[in-house]
């Protein structure tokens, strides 16, 4: 675990601006188009048009971060300060993306095309009103979920859009991954408790560690057992491979809950916890 002892500025750079996000969002997007079977076609233009969606949202709330104020202890974060160092050229990056993300939109397939339209004005909505919101207002702790489900309806959404019929074990294995993505932002909250208890405000700190421990612990059961259920009884043997995977996605994220102290070190429990949506690579 040398790397995690000296990481090069350009990969914490590009961690910052939620690269490693981006690049899980695609590969977990490919495992499900490719459901039921493995040999589910996949749109380079959704690939594309997400990828970007998803850094432009992430970059765009960070942004909205900075302006609310850094005085602001909630957002007294390296992140923060990165960001807010960027400002100018990420605004002008972001504009050029809006660009591209618009001549792509020719290429997208036409159920995918509407779904997506929808799904913007939703995200634009909520990163709107979180933008309008104290950092420590009471509403705001609900975010964990909200963006859980956001994040699937989106990567799994989009490969569902372009499906004629999509299977009982497609939607199950979804349904799994919702938990994992809520299961991945609670703990990150619970961790972000432990670093900056000081000014930390999120689910985790309302319902306590005691609590957020629990929840946790029952997300990895559930999702463990359901999984395993899944693998049992899919009739697809790509189904069977993507429900192990989810299953090994809870479980890394479960390891880093059972071992904080080492996970806290340079904000390991960011690279692995990001780093388990990459590991839809393994049956890809």
């Amino acid at each position: 675990m040398k790397f995690f002892r000296s990481i090069p500025q350009y990969l914490q750079q590009a961690h910052y601006l939620s690269l490693d996000v981006v690049i899980g969002a695609i590969l977990s997007h490919v495992m499900a188009a490719r459901l039921p079977d493995g040999h589910g076609p996949v749109s380079w233009a959704t690939v594309s048009v997400l990828a970007i969606c998803v850094f432009i949202i992430y970059i765009v709330d960070r942004i909205l971060d900075v302006y609310k104020g850094m005085n602001t202890p909630i957002l007294n974060t390296p992140r923060h300060r990165f960001h807010a160092g960027q400002k100018t050229t990420l605004a002008r990056l972001l504009v050029g993306l809006v660009v591209v993300a618009a001549v792509l939109l020719f290429w997208l397939p036409r159920g995918v095309l509407i779904f997506g339209s929808v799904l913007t004005v939703l995200c634009g909505l909520y990163v709107w009103i979180v933008s309008r919101l104290p950092t420590s207002h009471s509403s705001l702790v609900w975010k964990e979920p909200v963006v859980a489900v956001l994040y699937t309806v989106g990567v799994w959404g989009s490969a569902w859009s372009a499906k004629p019929v999509i299977g009982w074990s497609e939607i199950c294995l979804g349904l799994l991954f919702v938990g994992i993505a809520f299961q991945n932002l609670l703990l990150f909250s619970v961790m972000e408790s432990y670093e900056f208890p000081q000014n930390s405000y999120s689910l985790a700190t309302v319902w306590g560690f005691d609590r957020s421990d629990v929840v946790l612990r029952t997300l990895t059961l559930v999702i463990t057992v359901l999984a395993l259920v899944l693998f049992f009884l899919a009739d697809d043997r790509f189904a069977q491979r993507a429900a192990v995977v989810e299953g090994l996605m809870s479980a890394v994220l479960y390891a880093i809950q059972r071992y904080p102290k080492y996970f806290l070190v340079n904000e390991r429990y960011r690279w692995v916890g990001d780093g388990v949506f990459w590991l839809p690579v393994l049956i890809l």
